[in-house]
Parts: structure tokens; C-alpha cells; sequence
């Protein structure tokens, strides 16, 4: 079995992105600012201006808070359906709603938006960000520590796409399942008809990511703020019929309502939590939309629009014990159902396109630091650089989230495979942040204690309750995170071990530099460029355009493209060139874990700092392999067939780079690994 080869990746838990012979390329570190982590540019506020603050706001609203927005078509319904058989009525609402708005105060208002928001990476957000600051922290010596937190980010970015399948299954056909009700046409609904709905709003959600989002991404904003003004006018419209249900801000009413319960009480918690599915969307899409929008939108919006809905349909229940199988649909007055109803499938679409565009930041980011391999990466827009397209992500989304919709057909048998998701993520970003408290923000173990000891212990009884759930879906997540974690370990591990023997089986560049002098090969007109990820070793393309070519051009260059621990690289710190000889020169190219590669647009910059050159009589030169899985190479021969089948079907390096391909040569040989 052979494929092309990657090149030249670096080993251990450090690994890494690729450069543009496939390999993955050096890292760097860029200094972080004071405070909570890596702060962004001077003058900056999260990397925006105060100009724009109410633009800001209303974006994060639709993008941010689209999938916690949509948790109450479900979440009461689904805790309040586990309640034990005999337990009274008003206990089991001002227990159940109690929970509710407890999780959400201590999950969503302390924990991110207080806490987490000011663990920023030159102010982006979410795992894999969190990550590289961690491991920036710890310094690029390999060690247990080091290991620990990149295992634990692949953890965490694996869980995420666990998440992104399962939320627009839920959320788009909890929805829909709106339409059983439907004044005069809810006994023409089977659940057939729900399903096939539902499946041609996500089919045609999914078919229009390849022509970007930001069009449709300008009605996201007012049309979700729209839909928590609604939430909240739906829960003051029913607070009337029994204002004692403000009893359940006392946090007592959801202690005594578990007490009572005893396990069965565990179980519901798992329910309860689907109330904060998305509260890790405001730490993921801060670079977005910066701190301060995001943290308005919160407190002076979201937030108390969502404790009134849910005390809405508390009292709703206290006063209609029946509506408790459907509370949320129950509340709508008849004369607004259908606008309700319409509404409501515009929010859940609007939550889908949330995760889905977080999903392709992911993958972009676990391309760069080298989690995965390379992948075709579209931008659909010329200004916005989050705007971007994974064809790969969006078909196995699209089929995945197909798939959950036929074989579990219904919302409230999806809510049991959703939690766990949601949870592990949220408990690796707390396991993570250890590093960041300790080694940046260089607060004591007693204070790191106190604050991380509680959320742990939080964080633990939410995981246990939901892994109650795997016999009835929860085993869902949980095999498709550790199939993500196998891949993403096994690429990590392979690049490692590839790079070990491309060392070892390379002259460094220094010893050639004498060769060359003692030995002067035939010397052809131009400027190559020889891409690698060790620039202290001689290309593998260079070995072999000497070795078999027998020539060498004028100018040559030998060129690594490094990733950044931060997001984002200032165009001035992008090139770098030092001088080897008078014919060859090193350049290195950085790039932030959050930016694609562009080498052409990288080599203009090169042209300011005194290297010159034709692009049309330039020559690209990567190293190109054909790997043979071998039982010696440190890996068992099936994870060897794994790491070549992932290079096999890895995006093309010319095309992942931007590379003009009339302008590449490639040159290689068989590996055995």
C-alpha cells in the first residue's frame, strides 16, 4: 500500500501543521499582553472598534446565541417527562425550572461569560485556541504536561463535531414537531411528514454553504433578537397565571426537588443541562465579535429573556399540569401560532448555520496545527476572513445529521444523545484552563483551587448524569469523539514518527553548503524554491533534483511555513529571511492558527525586504513520497494504513498553498513507515 507522503512532520504531542510539501511546519510563539491570556493589538477593543459596538452586538445575538435560543422547544419538556410518578406537581416545576436557571447562571453568566472571556488567545476563543495558549504557556519542550493538554484538545475538537451533527438534527426538527399542533392541520402531521420537513430545510441549509454565508448572515442578528424579544413576551404572558413560580430563583426548590427524587433526580439533571447546549459558542466566537458585545448581548438580552420564558412555561404547567408534554408550543395564544411556529424554524436554522460555520473554523484550525490533514479550504468572501467553506466537513455533516434524523426520528429521542457532547467540551476547556490561570495569569494554587475545584465538580456531575444516557443515544457522541480523537492521534503520531527517519535519513544544510563549494554542480538560470519543515536539513527535493537532475539553479531558497500560537500574524511578522550564501537564502513564513496560506501573496512581502524575483521564472520544488505501512515503524500495521489512508486523501499541497501549479516540480521516493 503506497501513498504521497506529507513530507517532513515533527514528532511527539507537539506536532505541528504541514508546510507545503505536505509536512507539517515548525511552530512559533508570538508574545501574549497582560491579563487574561494573549491580548489583542493595542488599541483594540477584542479587535474592534467601538464604532461598530451595536453591529457587534447584534451579530453575536444571531451567531452566537442561536443555539442556546432554541433550548426552550425542549429542554423543560425533557426534564419534566423524567420526573418520578407521585411527586407533586408544584415541586416537580419549581424544581425542575429552578435547575434551569441556576445551570444557566452558573454555566453561561460565571463561568464563560465572567470567567472564561478573559482567557483569550490575542483575543480568540474556544478549545483549540485555549490549547495552543496553553502549550505556549508550558514553552515547545515536549513533556507530560505538554502531552496532556494537546490530548485533551484533540478531546475537546472531537466532542465539537459530535455537537455539530446532533444540533441541527434536534434543534431544526424540535421545530417542526411544532407543526402536531398546528390549529386546524395538526392531525394531518405523522411523524413521517415531520421527517421528510425536516429533512429539506437541512438539505437545502447544507447546499447553500458553498456560496457563503454572509449575505444571509445580516438577517441573522435581528431575526434571532426578534425570537428572544418573542421567548420573552411568550413567559411574561403566562407569569400571570401564577406569579409564585419567582419562588424558583431560591435555589432550595431545585436541592429539594433532587433530594426528593434521589437517582431519578441525577438522571433529570442530564435534561436539565440541555438548557446551556451553546453556552460554549460565547467563548468559541469571541474573536468574532469581541468580549464586551458578546457580554451586553447576555446580560441586557439573552439572559433575561430566557428566565422569563422559562418561568412562563413554569407557571404555565403550575396552572395547566397537562401542558407539561409540550410546554413551549402550549404557551403560544392560537392567533400566533403560525408566525410563532415560522419563526421558531428560522431561529433553529439560524442555531444549524452557527455550528456548521464553527465547524469549519474548527477543522481550520485543526488543519493548521496539525491535527488533521490538509483539507480544501474555500473563502466565500473577499473581505470577511471568517468566511469559509469545507466541501469534506459540510457533505459528512450533512450525511451525519441525515442519518440521526432516520434512525432516532424524533427530538425528545435525540436529547438523550446530546448532552454528553456538550459536556466533555466544557469540561476539557475547564481541565485546560489550569495551565492558563497558573502559568499566565500566575495566580496561587489556592486561588487557582477555589475556582476551578467548584466548576470541576459541576462540570463531573453533568458528564455522570448524561452517561446515564448511552443506552437510550448517549453512546453516539461518545463513538464518533473517540473515532475523531483515533484519527486526529494516529495523524499526529505517524507525522512524528515520519519526520524521526526523515531526519535521520537527511544531511544538514550546512554540510551540503560544503559540498557544494568543494563540488560545484551545473547551475541553470532562475530561482527554485524548496519547501520544508526542518529548514536546518536539506530538502528532500533538493537531495534528489541534485542527486538525479544533477543541476542546481542560480538562486535558490529553502522555505518553512511555520504556524503561530496565536490566531493571527501582522503582515510584518509574516516573512522572515536569513542569508545562508550568496545563492541561497532561508525564508520563513508565519501564519496565525486561524489564517490560510496564501505563499504567492508571502513571497510579495519578500520583495520589500531585498529578495527579488520573477515569479514566472520561479520553480517550486516539494517532496513527494509513496509510503509503505511497515509492523517496525512504532505504529500497529493497522494505524500505519490509517495514517497513509488520511495522506492519501489529504488536499493537494500545490492547491492548499495557493501555489501557481505550472510552477511546481515534485520529486520524491518510496518510505516505508
Amino acid at each position: 500500500m503506497a501513498d504521497e507522503a506529507l513530507g517532513e512532520p515533527s514528532g511527539g504531542a507537539q506536532t505541528p501543521p504541514q508546510d507545503a510539501s505536505g509536512a507539517p511546519v515548525s511552530t512559533v510563539d508570538k508574545g501574549h499582553g497582560p491579563g487574561g491570556g494573549a491580548g489583542p493589538p493595542a488599541g483594540h477593543d477584542g479587535g474592534h472598534g467601538r464604532s461598530g459596538f451595536i453591529a457587534l452586538t447584534v451579530g453575536a445575538i444571531g451567531v452566537v446565541f442561536g443555539d442556546i435560543g432554541t433550548s426552550p422547544l425542549y429542554a423543560m419538556r425533557e426534564a419534566l417527562s423524567h420526573v418520578r410518578q407521585g411527586t407533586a406537581t408544584e415541586l416537580a416545576v419549581l424544581g425542575v425550572v429552578s435547575l434551569v436557571l441556576w445551570t444557566l447562571t452558573l454555566f453561561v453568566t460565571i463561568k464563560y461569560v465572567i470567567f472564561f472571556m478573559r482567557a483569550d488567545n490575542n483575543g480568540e476563543g474556544g478549545t483549540l485556541a485555549l490549547m495552543a495558549l496553553a502549550r505556549k504557556a508550558l514553552g515547545q519542550h515536549p513533556g507530560k504536561r505538554a502531552t496532556t493538554v494537546f490530548f485533551l484538545g484533540i478531546v475537546g475538537a472531537a466532542l465539537f463535531y459530535g455537537d455539530g451533527i446532533i444540533t441541527p438534527a434536534i434543534s431544526v426538527l424540535s421545530a417542526v414537531e411544532g407543526l402536531k399542533g398546528a390549529p386546524g392541520y395538526g392531525h394531518l402531521i405523522t411523524p413521517t411528514v415531520i421527517i421528510a420537513i425536516s429533512a429539506v430545510i437541512l438539505v437545502i441549509l447544507f447546499a447553500v454553504q458553498a456560496k457563503g454565508t454572509q449575505k444571509v448572515a445580516n438577517f441573522f442578528g435581528p431575526i434571532t433578537a426578534i425570537w428572544f424579544l418573542v421567548l420573552g413576551a411568550l413567559g411574561i404572558f403566562h407569569l400571570a397565571e401564577d406569579l409564585s413560580v419567582f419562588r424558583a430563583l431560591n435555589p432550595w426548590y431545585g436541592v429539594k426537588f433532587l433530594l426528593e427524587n434521589g437517582f431519578l433526580g441525577f438522571v433529570i439533571l442530564g435534561s436539565v443541562f440541555l438548557a446551556v447546549t451553546g453556552a460554549e459558542a460565547l467563548y468559541a466566537d469571541m474573536g468574532h465579535f469581541g468580549k464586551k458585545p458578546i457580554r451586553a448581548a447576555w446580560i441586557f438580552l439573552i439572559f433575561p429573556c430566557l428566565l422569563l420564558n422559562y418561568l412562563g412555561q413554569a407557571a404555565l404547567v403550575l396552572h395547566h399540569p397537562e401542558a407539561k408534554h409540550d410546554p413551549f408550543f402550549a404557551m403560544v395564544p392560537t392567533f400566533a401560532y403560525w408566525p410563532v411556529l415560522i419563526l421558531a424554524t428560522a431561529a433553529t436554522v439560524i442555531a444549524s448555520q452557527a455550528v456548521i460555520t464553527g465547524a469549519f473554523s474548527m477543522t481550520q484550525q485543526a488543519v493548521q496545527l496539525g491535527l488533521l490533514p490538509r483539507m480544501d479550504i474555500k473563502r466565500t468572501s473577499e473581505t470577511q476572513a471568517g468566511q469559509i467553506f469545507v466541501p469534506s466537513v459540510n457533505q459528512f455533516l450533512m450525511i451525519g445529521v441525515l442519518v440521526l434524523l432516520v434512525v432516532f426520528r424524533s427530538s425528545h429521542k435525540l436529547a438523550s444523545a446530546y448532552g454528553i457532547a456538550v459536556t466533555g467540551a466544557m469540561f476539557v476547556d475547564t481541565l485546560i484552563s489550569y495551565v492558563v490561570i497558573r502559568r499566565i495569569w500566575k495566580w496561587s494554587l489556592l486561588k487557582t483551587g477555589l475556582l476551578l475545584v467548584p466548576l470541576v465538580l459541576l462540570d463531573s456531575v453533568f458528564i455522570a448524569s448524561n452517561l446515564l444516557k448511552i443506552p437510550q443515544g448517549a453512546w453516539l457522541p461518545l463513538v464518533f469523539g473517540a473515532a475523531m480523537v483515533l484519527i486526529m492521534w494516529t495523524w499526529t503520531r505517524g507525522s512524528g514518527i515520519l519526520t524521526a527517519k526523515t531526519r535521520r535519513d537527511s544531511v544538514p544544510l550546512a554540510e551540503l553548503m560544503d559540498i557544494l563549494r568543494a563540488r560545484a554542480p551545473h547551475r541553470v538560470p532562475g530561482t527554485a524554491i524548496f519547501l520544508t519543515s526542518d529548514p536546518d536539513m536539506t530538502p528532500v527535493a533538493l537531495m534528489h533534483n541534485l542527486k538525479h537532475n544533477k543541476v542546481m539553479h542560480e538562486r535558490n531558497v529553502v522555505m518553512t511555513v511555520r504556524t503561530a500560537s496565536t490566531p493571527r500574524v501582522a503582515e510584518e511578522d509574516r516573512v522572515k529571511i536569513d542569508r545562508v550564501s550568496d545563492d541561497f537564502k532561508k525564508v520563513y513564513v508565519t501564519y496565525g492558527f486561524m489564517e490560510s496560506p496564501n505563499l504567492p501573496k508571502a513571497l510579495n512581502l519578500c520583495r520589500k525586504q531585498g529578495l527579488k524575483f520573477d515569479i514566472m521564472a520561479t520553480s517550486f520544488f516539494l517532496g513527494r513520497r509513496s509510503l509503505v505501512p511497515s509492523a517496525q515503524s512504532g505504529m500497529p500495521m493497522w494505524q500505519d494504513k490509517l495514517f497513509i489512508f488520511l495522506m492519501k486523501n489529504a488536499t493537494n499541497p500545490t492547491d492548499f498553498f495557493k501555489i501557481p501549479p505550472g510552477r511546481v516540480v515534485e520529486l520524491g521516493a518510496q518510505v516505508t513507515v
